[in-house]
């Protein structure tokens, strides 16, 4: 695998470098030796999953707050999503600011995301198939959601929403809250 330094620090696109035969096809999707070489040294506790129906839905923006925030390896199995992570550490040089990525089964693209910055995505498709792999387990009394609209971080969504969870549009609130 490769990893690719984004412009947020601690931010990886991870490219899979699959084999092929006449069988198919096999890809490593995690290595803790590799990950090493990012200084990615979290052990992932967690391995979720989400489908999602309709394209146009947005998931996120999510993260955990301290002393329970994640390091994630986000990658899509099915369909196709626009990713994105938002910086959200205050002394961060890129504070605020965000990057897309698009990842699909195709492109066989992952992203991983250290600990201090938001993240959420698209759907582009209909039916897309999501795995997270998580450095710390889900605890719902840190858990925290900026709102996909917020002005101050303002993300170009491709699309025009047609899903978004009641928890994702309370984020409002939570953001403020926050003081971010």
């Amino acid at each position: 695998m490769k990893f690719i330094n984004t412009n947020i620090e601690g931010v990886f696109i991870i490219v899979l470098e699959p084999h092929k035969d006449e069988r198919g096809m096999f890809s490593r999707i995690y290595c803790k030796n590799e990950f090493q070489s990012i200084s990615a040294d979290k052990d992932f506790v967690q391995v979720n999953y989400s489908f999602t129906l309709k394209k146009g839905t947005i998931r996120g923006l999510h993260f955990q707050s301290p002393p329970k925030q994640e390091s994630k390896i986000v990658k899509c199995i099915s369909g196709k999503v626009f990713d994105v992570v938002v910086d959200i550490r205050k002394n961060s040089r890129t504070y605020l600011k965000w990057i897309p990525t698009e990842l699909s089964k195709e492109n066989m693209k992952m992203i991983y995301i250290p600990e201090g910055c938001a993240h959420g995505f698209q759907t582009l498709e209909d039916n897309c198939e999501m795995l997270y792999f998580h450095s710390e387990f889900y605890s719902p009394e840190y858990e925290r959601t900026i709102y996909f609209d917020n002005k101050q971080i303002n993300i170009n969504w491709p699309l025009d929403v047609t899903e978004i969870s009641e928890r994702d549009i309370k984020a409002r609130e939570i953001f403020e809250d926050l003081g971010v």
